[in-house]
């Protein structure tokens, strides 16, 4: 509903769903999938393919930071070189790359201990998934390291795209009506 969406800080980079991998979602993947077909995908977009098992927020958090540099101030540190050495890489070399960092991979593992639930080992199976919603060239994006590539989802701009990427988090929900096992999360980030 907008009045709550109106509550998040402004502005909103990015939005994480977290949803149940059911058949439903794999349908809905594959039409997401034939969607993109051959839709021209900005060069500014930063994707990588998911690599590591039960690593789903860790990409799509990446996606979401990655895809907004020009917003957030990165400290020298892991992910700053992280993201300038993918520069010029493909998105299963970005992939591979992430794979050999034990710095981020260390970091994954010491947050995914944090919460108040037990974390999976890399090698259990899981059925919730993350991906990304961000914004470039006024294009929203749907960014799945799972996929082949990004989903161009339609025009956007900086005042539209929480409504923009709240209506995309929506239809993975209506697809999957009667399962309340959906969650969103914002990345926002105070102008200074």
């Amino acid at each position: 509903e907008d009045e709550l969406l109106m509550m998040l800080p402004q502005p909103v980079l990015g939005l994480l769903l977290l949803f149940p991998i059911t058949d439903k979602y794999e349908e809905y993947a594959k039409e997401l999938t034939a969607k993109r077909g051959d839709a021209p995908i900005s060069k500014k977009v930063f994707y990588m393919k998911q690599t590591i098992s039960n690593a789903c927020g860790t990409v799509a958090l990446l996606h979401t930071v990655c895809n907004n540099t020009d917003s957030i101030q990165l400290q020298d540190g892991a992910l700053k070189e992280f993201i300038e050495s993918s520069a010029s890489k493909t998105p299963e070399e970005i992939a591979e790359t992430l794979e050999n960092s034990e710095s981020i991979c260390n970091s994954h593992d010491d947050a995914a201990r944090e919460g108040q639930t037990s974390a999976p080992a890399r090698e259990d199976s899981v059925d919730y998934h993350f991906v990304a919603f961000v914004r470039v060239e006024d294009e929203l994006y749907e960014l799945d390291g799972r996929k082949d590539g990004p989903i161009p989802m339609g025009k956007t701009a900086p005042d539209t795209f929480m409504k923009d990427a709240a209506k995309a988090c929506q239809e993975y929900m209506r697809r999957d009506p009667d399962n309340i096992h959906f969650t969103v999360l914002a990345l926002t980030a105070k102008m200074l």
